[in-house]
């Protein structure tokens, strides 16, 4: 496999880690809700692949903003194993639920 094959299979797993996140307010994982801002696998030369997530959440005040960071590093531990994992919390853009997939938004009713 060439290095664009090993970062696509690393981003495909990477999802399905992230699949496996719910918010415990929703019932709808956090890569459907449309969370997930970027997923960037590294191949830095080292043994084994880091990873960078970049996400958001509903909204800032969410009361377990300080958890789902640690739910998701530790989900993306278990299907791959990644050197450093950097789950980052960001708020810009804000989330909106346009950023739905067509999957939230019937699990959610909101058609």
């Amino acid at each position: 496999m060439n290095d664009q094959e090993i970062l696509a299979d690393l981003t495909e797993k990477a999802i399905a880690g992230l699949k496996e996140v719910y918010d415990p307010e929703i019932p709808v994982n956090i890569y459907d809700l449309g969370l997930i801002y970027k997923i960037e696998p590294l191949l830095t030369g080292a043994e084994k692949p880091g990873l960078l997530v970049e996400m958001t959440l509903t909204t800032p005040n969410c009361p377990l903003a300080y958890a789902i960071p640690g739910m998701v590093h530790d989900s993306l531990a278990k299907i791959v194993d990644f050197g450093e994992i950097e789950v980052k919390l960001v708020w810009d853009p804000p989330w909106d639920p346009g950023r739905m997939s067509d999957e939230a938004r019937v699990a959610l009713d909101m058609f």
